[in-house]
């Protein structure tokens, strides 16, 4: 399916026709992103509900080549910042630059002014220049040189971090942390995947990434956010919203927690659960989908008690006892 991306569509998307657009892009993505399904439908909810990534895992697992897909599949403007030490913010926000010419200055935009932004290795910056993404990721706009410039949609910030090293690296603040809004975590392909995808890269080739000739342009710009503003629109029943927020709310008192999710949480998780009923199909939302996405969009924002890390416990394992204790909504 391929749409003019020259059209707005003016017209409020059902969930079926918003499922059929989100579906196509995930076909074209899965021609070079081999595997990781899961991974995949979690940065897809996340671009419907409009917002941002953070992906956790080892090198060399496809971040980098899933976020290329992605913006292949939609013909949107790519941008890749890799984050090291000396990474200034006026390097990733952009900056003013005296021209001699014109006897003035100049604003040189960065790499920011994009569509999709890969951060590679987040976490190897400093606070000062993982800071330099706050505003733009909460407020699609950069300031320089006390100027607003606000960006074209749709943004999107995909942001990468290793879990394994820590010497040279700066851990994200939990402000930083909040605005994320689903932590995806990848780990190593299955058998037939990773045996499929060595196949197809190294077969009568001797460079070591993927073709992405491929990946056919199926949306636009102007497609995204169409179907961002009919994902906005899906019907959520008091009862799923008071399910969400009691959620939320649970993390705060549970025991082995030391921080639980605020505000930001119950609302991340009405916006995700939107989108799963997209990627679903349907025009409602169902406690089903909040329990299925309770996961990437909380647990960024709980922070374990020293007791708990001491034994080893893990995120994802107290909120399985959590959503296996606050009671749902029954249909």
């Amino acid at each position: 399916m391929t749409t003019d991306t020259t059209t707005a569509t003016a017209s409020v998307l059902s969930g079926a026709e918003l499922s059929e657009r989100i579906h196509a892009v995930r076909a074209e993505v899965e021609q070079a992103f081999l595997g990781q399904a899961d991974v995949l439908d979690q940065v897809l909810l996340a671009l419907l509900a409009g917002g941002h990534v953070l992906l956790e895992g080892v090198p060399g697992l496809g971040k980098t080549l899933l976020v290329r897909a992605l913006a292949a599949a939609m013909d949107c403007g790519f941008s890749r910042v890799q984050f090291t030490p000396d990474l200034m913010p006026s390097d990733v926000s952009g900056h003013a630059v005296y021209d001699p010419k014109t006897e003035s200055f100049k604003i040189r935009r960065g790499p920011v002014f994009t569509n999709l932004l890969l951060a590679d290795e987040i976490n190897r910056a400093p606070a000062k220049t993982q800071a330099a993404l706050l505003e733009v990721m909460q407020e699609q706009q950069v300031t320089i040189e006390g100027k607003s410039f606000h960006l074209s949609p749709p943004f999107m910030a995909i942001a990468t971090q290793n879990p394994v090293e820590q010497e040279g690296t700066y851990p994200l603040p939990e402000a930083q942390l909040d605005r994320f809004l689903v932590k995806v975590l990848l780990n190593y392909p299955e058998l037939a995947d990773e045996v499929r995808m060595v196949g197809a890269v190294s077969t009568g080739r001797s460079a070591t990434d993927f073709d992405l000739s491929n990946v056919r342009r199926v949306l636009g710009p102007t497609d995204i956010v169409a179907m961002q503003m009919g994902t906005a629109r899906i019907t959520v029943d008091e009862a799923v919203i008071d399910y969400s927020v009691r959620l939320a709310r649970a993390t705060r008192e549970w025991p082995g927690l030391a921080m639980g999710a605020g505000p930001r949480g119950s609302l991340a998780l009405v916006r995700l659960a939107r989108a799963q009923a997209v990627m679903e199909g349907r025009d409602f939302v169902t406690p089903d989908d909040v329990r299925a996405i309770a996961k990437p969009g909380l647990r960024h924002r709980l922070t374990l008690a020293p007791e708990l890390q001491i034994e080893g416990q893990r995120i994802d394992q107290v909120l399985d006892a959590l959503l296996a204790k606050v009671d749902a909504p029954r249909r």
